[in-house]
């Protein structure tokens, strides 16, 4: 399934490929072929997590765009990631009701 793009990709996005020209298509190649990291990503499965994502658990929401778009510029603007900024907010709210923030 494909997912749109977002802000943290920019940071660390390939150029996109382009679709090779028909005319130069008898030239040999020099593609280096599939990226050895991605082959064992896929070989491993959707068990393979991110080493920052091991003993921790997705909380995820629907906002409007335009909460989106000041979120991810406040994230840029402080050179800090969405996620950081979102576990700040939640701690917030948490200390605010009188819990206590585990993992902040």
């Amino acid at each position: 399934m494909s997912r749109k793009p977002s802000f943290a990709n920019l940071r660390t996005r390939a150029p996109v490929a382009t679709a090779p020209d028909p005319v130069l298509a008898s030239e040999p190649s020099l593609d280096p072929g599939p990226d050895p990291v991605a082959v064992r990503g896929a070989e491993q499965g959707a068990s393979a997590r991110a080493a920052s994502r091991a003993g921790r658990k997705q909380i995820a929401g629907f906002f409007t765009p335009e909460m989106s778009l000041s979120m991810h510029m406040l994230a840029r603007r402080q050179g800090r990631s969405l996620q950081a900024l979102m576990a700040e907010a939640f701690d917030d709210v948490l200390r605010k009701h009188g819990e206590s923030p585990l993992g902040g």
